[in-house]
């Protein structure tokens, strides 16, 4: 019996945040013809998040005002209003994700991997695990979380890497070795600390102390309040170690502990299964070599509508998008781009007044085209010494 393959004018790949928000705004341009596939479920990564984890952005629902929720993928909805939370816990959050799917009537089918894609003859072919899927149009937007770097360097397997945590309570003994200074690192050390685990937290700089004005690049003033909560805390405080510029090399797993070796091969122990949470890959999987890369390896997209300048017709969506050094790795950040990718799209298509249907798009800061905005985080005030002051607590 041969495979199905399906038809479409446009196929969205992953049903996050990225994919969802693209797909509800290529519907307000007119686009019908329109498929969006996920491997797993709606919000799939949201749902894998440690249980304790929530997100950094606050939620707040002014949209009446002008104002759109920072977490929200389209100018209509409000993850505060629908939730009522200002930080929702991942799997809350997938709900939303799940509701505004239904709310826009996207049509989302789950349980579809992907594993490869090429152009033939003007169209994409998508081979996947239902068959093969024709499309005129592709929007990549798989996410990052399900590719863990887990990989970076010698004997990274020997470490569990924090987005497989389910349940940092599940974790069994008294002291942790947590890699990585960033969000992910300084979350998981503080739920630890909170459960009256004693962590030691290698950074290889010192993103705590960081007041750069571009918060992909330091800590969320959420994290800093968390961080400082805890400092203040003198019974829990001791059980923190903050460790700057230390770079883990290499870990070695033996028997009953597991040898870490940092940039000057200087050794240390850990007696439990270390922590390691160093991001993720670009997400990019089997179509990274339709994308160009430049000189550090990152993905290049074009600056009109985050297209692929190697294939025509390959949209990319989500948190590895890259403009002029500017990360747009949270949802706030990449939304600014579902306007401009679906204007591209509909245009192409042939749909008429695009430009005014989209006008909420614009007027919400869902359609971004100046990218010199980006570029310059500096706020018009210089920010005030009020981070937590490492050298009172850190090796």
């Amino acid at each position: 019996m041969s495979e199905e393959i399906l038809h479409t004018g446009v196929l969205v790949i992953g049903a996050g945040p990225a994919g969802l928000g693209v797909a509800a705004a290529l519907k307000r341009a007119g686009v019908n013809d329109l498929m969006v596939i996920d491997a797993r479920e709606v919000g799939a990564a949201f749902r894998n998040w440690p249980r304790q984890m929530s997100l950094l952005t606050p939620s707040f629902h002014s949209n009446s005002f002008g104002l759109t929720d920072l977490n929200a993928i389209d100018p209509e909805t409000s993850p505060a209003d629908f939730l009522r939370t200002q930080h929702p816990e991942g799997r809350h959050y997938a709900d939303y994700l799940q509701a505004v799917a239904t709310h826009h009537q996207l049509p989302v089918r789950t349980g579809i991997r992907v594993s490869a894609l090429r152009k033939e003859e003007g169209q994409f072919i998508a081979d996947s695990n239902k068959g093969n899927i024709v499309a005129d149009y592709v929007v990549w937007a798989a996410g990052q979380f399900f590719s863990p770097r887990e990989d970076a360097f010698p004997g990274a397997h020997h470490a569990l890497h924090s987005s497989k945590v389910e349940d940092w309570s599940t974790l069994e003994g008294d002291q942790f070795t947590v890699i990585g200074g960033y969000e992910s690192g300084v979350d998981a050390a503080l739920n630890l600390v909170a459960l009256g685990k004693s962590v030691r937290l290698l950074s290889r700089g010192e993103p705590w102390s960081s007041d750069h004005p571009d918060p992909s690049r330091s800590l969320s003033p959420r994290t800093l309040d968390r961080l400082r909560e805890l400092l203040r805390a003198s019974d829990k405080a001791k059980n923190l170690d903050l460790v700057k510029n230390t770079d883990v090399r290499q870990i070695e797993e033996c028997e009953g502990w597991w040898t870490l070796r940092d940039q000057d091969d200087i050794p240390s122990v850990s007696k439990t299964r270390p922590i390691l949470a160093n991001g993720f890959h670009s997400g990019l999987g089997p179509i990274e070599p339709l994308f160009d890369h430049d000189k550090n390896g990152l993905p290049v997209f074009s600056e009109e509508a985050d297209e692929s300048t190697l294939v025509p017709g390959l949209f990319y969506s989500g948190p590895a998008l890259v403009h002029r050094n500017a990360l747009f790795c949270f949802i706030y950040k990449f939304r600014a781009r579902f306007g401009v990718i679906a204007l591209e799209i509909a245009t192409r298509l042939g749909k008429s007044e695009v430009d005014e249907k989209l006008m909420p798009y614009l007027k919400a800061g869902f359609m971004n085209t100046d990218l010199d905005c980006c570029t310059n985080c500096e706020c018009a005030i210089d920010p005030t010494d009020s981070a937590p002051e490492p050298e009172s607590f850190a090796s």
